[in-house]
């Protein structure tokens, strides 16, 4: 699989990485629902043997059990991929999380991934969101802080705005930014990744498949089925009557990416990294067999015939959207 350059850093990224915010199983705010480790692990496996060369993971996924998956995982490997993970979320003593970006908790936080994954440095550590606001230049002047000890190769962040990353520049370079992208999700389009290309800032997209509403599975009947614990069922794209538009627009997505050869995953994946000023796409995975179809996004280079449909499809949906919205007004 080829790689490409993040940003001012020295690290080569394939254009799709694993994700493992699922990983990190049930029992906190943001879960996925339950999830099988062994599975996890084999889900790792396997995007190494296809050629992935990089893992995105948090210690907010489920309290630090996604970063001890991956640990267990690189121990397997014979191969070592690049380790990406994040800072800044934690969880008090009811469960709920909450942000901390004082130098004093970052120090700490640093320490206790390195311990979970097993490593000696993070590949990539990044500030996870951007709160408290008042204390970015802090927690940036931390990350900066564990780079000159030996602890981090690069730094980045996740959630931040252009305005934000303007903020911390004076401080540090800047390697990454990690924002959510998405045909059902495109804020960054217009500001953020315009600036990331100006300023050679690395963009590593999350959520291409937009949480697996985007993968091909998704139907009205399986979203019934997903765990409670999952927060997808709080998420307002997968209820009504938002669902509804959703699914019309999935029929007709699935069937375009049909007529190619490919799967709507494929399709979706390869849309974020038809852009320019992305370095590589973020693709969550449960299972060896979920990884073993949607690495092979990385390979489907879209048509301006085909984005053109895209386009069309997803302007649909915007002005449903819209009707819908007039009409209950």
């Amino acid at each position: 699989m080829i790689s490409h350059k993040l940003g001012s850093s020295t690290l080569e990224l394939t254009p799709v990485g694993l994700g493992t915010w699922a990983m990190g199983g049930a029992g906190w705010q943001f879960s996925w629902g339950a999830q099988d480790d062994e599975q996890s692990i084999r889900a790792i496996e396997k995007a190494i043997e296809l050629g992935v060369n990089w893992i995105d993971t948090a210690p907010a996924y489920g309290r630090g059990h996604a970063e001890e998956i991956v640990g267990k995982a690189l121990r397997r490997l014979s191969v070592k991929p690049v380790v990406a993970t994040k800072c800044g979320r934690l969880f008090d003593t009811d469960g709920r999380i909450y942000s901390n970006l004082r130098k004093k908790s970052i120090f700490q936080e640093a320490d206790q991934s390195l311990k979970r994954l097993g490593l000696d440095v993070i590949d990539l550590y990044q500030i996870h969101w951007p709160f408290p606001k008042e204390q970015i230049e802090e927690g940036w002047d931390a990350v900066c802080s564990l780079i000159e000890a030996g602890k981090v190769r690069f730094g980045g962040v996740s959630n931040f705005s252009p305005e934000q990353i303007k903020r911390i520049q004076p401080i540090g370079a800047v390697a990454s930014l990690q924002p959510p992208y998405s045909m059902l999700e495109r804020r960054i389009e217009k500001n953020t990744l315009p600036y990331c290309q100006t300023e050679n800032i690395g963009v590593i997209v999350y959520s291409p498949m937009q949480k697996g509403l985007l993968s091909g599975k998704m139907t009205r009947e399986r979203i019934e089925r997903l765990d409670p614990e999952d927060h997808r069922l709080r998420d307002p794209m997968f209820q009504d009557p938002e669902l509804a538009v959703n699914l019309d627009l999935i029929a007709g997505l699935s069937e375009m990416a049909g007529r190619s050869g490919h799967t709507l995953s494929h399709l979706a994946i390869a849309w974020v990294l038809r852009n320019p000023a992305v370095t590589a796409a973020i693709v969550g995975a449960r299972s060896p067999e979920q990884i073993a179809e949607t690495v092979h996004a990385a390979e489907w280079r879209l048509s301006d015939q085909e984005a053109g449909e895209i386009e069309a499809l997803l302007a649909e949906r915007v002005n449903r959207l819209r009707d819908m919205k007039s009409e209950q007004e």
